[in-house]
């Protein structure tokens, strides 16, 4: 299997647990404009491994979570129903790891390995 270029891992914080079932998605800033690259959703371990292409050329690239159905469906109240994480990607880097520490009311990133 092979690995996209970014990854990510979402742990719920508040409750101990991988974050599962969060849609996910991955954007390139081209000039002024959003363009969407690919979808996912974490999976039972919190995780989407294969999110979009295997290479990116190097930019600003952005991640969006969609936090709020998530904890709707755990039945959770959130003061952030999205979190949306924007980086810069060096083409020539063989991997980005971009976790997500979430729980209702805060959340914290960082460049993971």
């Amino acid at each position: 299997m092979s690995v996209s270029h970014v990854t990510t891992h979402v742990l719920d914080t508040g409750s101990g647990k991988p974050a599962a079932g969060i849609a996910v998605t991955l954007h390139l800033l081209d000039g002024e404009q959003w363009v969407q690259l690919a979808t996912g959703s974490t999976d039972a371990d919190g995780r989407i491994k294969e999110l979009g292409p295997d290479r990116l050329s190097s930019g600003t690239y952005r991640l969006g979570f969609n936090t709020g159905a998530y904890f709707a469906a755990t039945g959770t109240g959130t003061f952030f129903p999205e979190v949306t994480l924007t980086f810069l990607v060096d083409g020539a880097q063989a991997h980005y790891h971009v976790p997500l520490l979430l729980s209702p009311y805060a959340y914290s990133t960082y460049r993971g390995s």
